[in-house]
């Protein structure tokens, strides 16, 4: 099979989430003998090459689409000349079976109808909440507060993005201004969804929050994200472990700092906690350093140490090193890869009850949850934890087996012939049935 991949960004020029996600099932679907590609836009000025890169038996195309803003980024979903162009010539080489959109943020929505005339079916992959809300996030820009997605009229699209285009204190002003560009890009992305053969969700939650914001679902398949640890990883953590001097609980944070992610919820919960406890902070600083620098300031634990970027080569043994992990977040995380990667070395995982952490981790069974940005609830189940440590050994007890990437990535092929087989009989998702 030939399978090309969308993705907004992809590694090593970027390297989080959705990135690593597209480059392993990429790879994976290589090695197995299909025909695999990438399309992704660069961030920087340049000559675009239909020659790709071959990583790992993968084909990449990266092109150069200009020194972009988050406002030119956001303008890219109604049109870029220059990607459009090497979208059609990338799709002309490829001749896929199959597209797999990974994610469109910057992208035209307009590559889909080169998709549709090609007579070529496309899947989906659900990341965040991007088709319904231009943060990705529900998350306002001016507010930091949870949203429901587009209102009636639009005009808290517009307030939020003009916040993000930094005009937040005139942002209820221009809220009305803007709302006909946040219309116009729903009228774009809504049938850039309704017409994917499938969508795959990894989680009911991420479906639901679609479903709310008014997207058709029935086309929506839910896939669960998997995990490939590193042969042996079980035994070298064991003995780690074993090493490691007794008494304390060790926590640990892995993540964006960003206020999104509550990390200072997590700090103000360490205050006036006995010192037997202590928090290792991995996240890079440098994105939100204001947040950073106050939620430093704020600390008073002697035991909060903020330890810079976490080296992909080191990802397990710190988890090796902890005794649980938090994830304080603030917005309805899609499918944190870090629960899975705790899961995966036996660590419970304390969260709060919001988004898909609140269905990931059961309470009391494999986790602990805690209401979102309550710093003092999640401080009495610390001291709780402190007083009692052989709760974490219960947790620990009760941690199920994670799912292989094999699995999840054997479910994208067999929803790809799905899709495929539906095409072939004319009974693909109509992109104008809304």
């Amino acid at each position: 099979m030939r399978i090309l991949h969308v993705v907004h960004q992809y590694v090593p020029d970027h390297v989080a989430g959705t990135e690593l996600y597209t480059q392993a099932v990429a790879r994976r679907q290589a090695k197995v003998g299909h025909e695999v590609a990438v399309f992704t836009p660069l961030n920087h000025d340049g000559q675009f090459s239909a020659r790709p890169a071959v990583e790992e038996e993968v084909r990449v195309y990266r092109v150069p689409a200009g020194r972009r803003s988050p406002t030119a980024v956001f303008r890219g979903t109604f049109g870029h000349a220059a990607l459009q162009a090497a979208f059609n010539a990338v799709l002309e080489r490829e001749r896929p079976d199959i597209v797999h959109i990974q994610h469109m943020m910057g992208v035209p929505a307009a590559v889909v109808d080169a998709i549709h005339m090609s007579g070529t079916p496309y899947v989906i992959s659900l990341h965040d909440y991007w088709y319904g809300c231009a943060n990705g996030q529900l998350l306002t820009n001016d507010t930091e507060m949870l949203c429901d997605g587009p209102d009636e009229r639009f005009h808290n699209c517009g307030r939020c993005a003009a916040a993000r285009a930094g005009l937040t204190a005139v942002a209820g002003l221009l809220g009305p201004v803007v709302a006909p560009v946040m219309r116009r890009r729903d009228v774009l992305l809504r049938p850039v969804f309704a017409g994917a053969g499938r969508v795959l969700a990894p989680n009911e939650f991420v479906r639901d929050i679609y479903a709310t914001m008014g997207f058709p679902v029935d086309h929506v398949i839910i896939n669960p994200l998997g995990l490939d640890a590193p042969p042996g990883l079980t035994g070298h953590l064991a003995a780690r472990r074993a090493a490691r001097p007794a008494g304390g609980i060790k926590l640990g944070y892995l993540g964006s700092l960003g206020p999104q992610k509550g990390l200072h919820v997590l700090v103000e919960a360490l205050n006036g906690l006995p010192n037997a406890v202590s928090l290792d902070i991995y996240g890079d600083p440098t994105v939100f350093p204001d947040y950073v620098a106050g939620t430093r300031a704020t600390s008073r634990h002697p035991g909060v140490r903020f330890n810079g970027v976490l080296a992909r080569e080191r990802l397990w043994d710190a988890l090796g090193e902890l005794d649980a992990l938090v994830m304080p977040t603030l917005w309805y995380e899609a499918s944190p890869a870090t629960i899975r990667e705790a899961f995966a070395v036996g660590l419970p995982v304390i969260a709060s009850d919001l988004g898909a952490p609140g269905s990931m981790v059961r309470h009391g069974v494999d986790g602990l949850l805690f209401p979102p940005g309550d710093a003092a609830a999640l401080r009495e189940i610390l001291r709780e934890l402190i007083e009692q440590p052989e709760r974490l050994a219960e947790l620990k007890a009760h941690i199920p087996p994670v799912r292989t990437e094999a699995d999840h990535v054997a479910q994208i092929e067999e929803t790809y012939h799905a899709t495929l087989t539906s095409a072939n009989r004319g009974s693909a998702i109509n992109p104008n049935t809304l």
